[in-house]
């Protein structure tokens, strides 16, 4: 018989590539989010997340995001602002159906205007998370 994992026991950190002794940034944490998966990514990097205050670079950034929370591009703007050169940001939205969901398209069109590019997407229990990169510059000859 096969056994399927439940959702508590599925190991988000892992699933986004989050691995131990990275700098991981949480913006945009509220009452409804995952806290089995704030927990896994903690787990995967040994250590607490750090908050929006943080001086210096961060490896990845978590960022929950809900469909009232602002202007997208501003936010991933400021999101991205801490991002180390090979740093990229999680947007967690709440899944299709639930209130506060964001569409892909909408969270790539505002990504293109902050400068960064969707990557992926993948489910994370109650969440999507969309990974968001800065493109790396084209090489130019010299």
């Amino acid at each position: 018989m096969t056994s399927v994992a439940e959702p508590e026991e599925v190991d988000h950190g892992a699933r986004l590539g989050i691995s131990h002794g990275l700098v991981v940034q949480e913006l945009g944490e509220d009452d409804d989010v995952d806290d089995s998966l704030r927990k896994s990514v903690e787990e995967a990097v040994g250590g607490s997340l750090v908050s929006d205050d943080h001086q210096g670079a961060v490896d990845v950034v978590l960022l929950w995001l809900r469909q009232a929370d602002g202007d997208l591009v501003d936010i991933l703007t400021e999101a991205a602002g801490p991002l180390s050169a090979d740093g990229h940001v999680w947007v967690l939205t709440p899944n299709p159906g639930k209130p506060g969901h964001l569409e892909p398209s909408e969270i790539e069109e505002a990504a293109s205007a902050a400068g960064l590019s969707q990557t992926g997407t993948v489910t994370a229990g109650a969440w999507t998370a969309s990974r968001l990169i800065r493109p790396k510059a084209a090489d130019v000859p010299g």
